[in-house]
């Protein structure tokens, strides 16, 4: 009778630790929806202004127009914030279904973030040493994009390292 009530205390105890656990990582993954959602804002901005044929107005930089206008801005004619946009939605959508536990959703959601920053890398390398002008868009959605890294990959090993 005693050892069937301290096991069920111990599952428990067990169970609450499984809950607190799940809490502790839930906010990472809300946190994640709510910069992929900063992000999306920019892409649909700038697709939106591709497909317009707007000029953007930089504040920060000089260098939007030369940057959005290259042909590096589409591929095969699809603008590429489209794709972004259609990125950062994939990333809200999965750091919503992971911060309810759904294992598979973080799995797929640090390889599309992944994908997400070799893809910036790129970008970013070809306004620095290709285009040689700055969209201050692009930057921000490239401080997004590392934003979502940080925390998708980086910020769970401290939470673990400080239990």
């Amino acid at each position: 009778m005693e050892a069937t009530r301290e096991t069920i205390r111990s599952e428990r105890k067990a169970q609450e630790v499984e809950t607190e656990r799940r809490t502790r990582g839930a906010w990472l993954f809300y946190l994640a929806a709510l910069v992929s959602l900063a992000g999306l804002t920019d892409a649909v901005y700038l697709t939106i202004g591709h497909l317009t044929g707007a000029n953007f107005r930089c504040t920060i930089t000089s260098g939007c127009n030369e940057v959005l206008g290259s042909p590096y801005a589409s591929i095969g004619g699809v603008p590429l914030a489209s794709l972004g946009a259609l990125a950062y939605f994939s990333v809200f959508s999965l750091a919503t279904l992971a911060a309810f536990n759904h294992k598979w959703a973080t799995l797929a959601l640090k390889m599309v973030a992944g994908l997400m920053l070799l893809v910036t890398l790129w970008l970013l390398y070809l306004q620095a040493f290709v285009i040689h002008h700055y969209c201050q868009y692009c930057l921000f959605s490239a401080a997004m994009v590392l934003t979502l890294n940080l925390i998708i990959f980086v910020a769970p090993v401290f939470i673990k390292s400080r239990r």
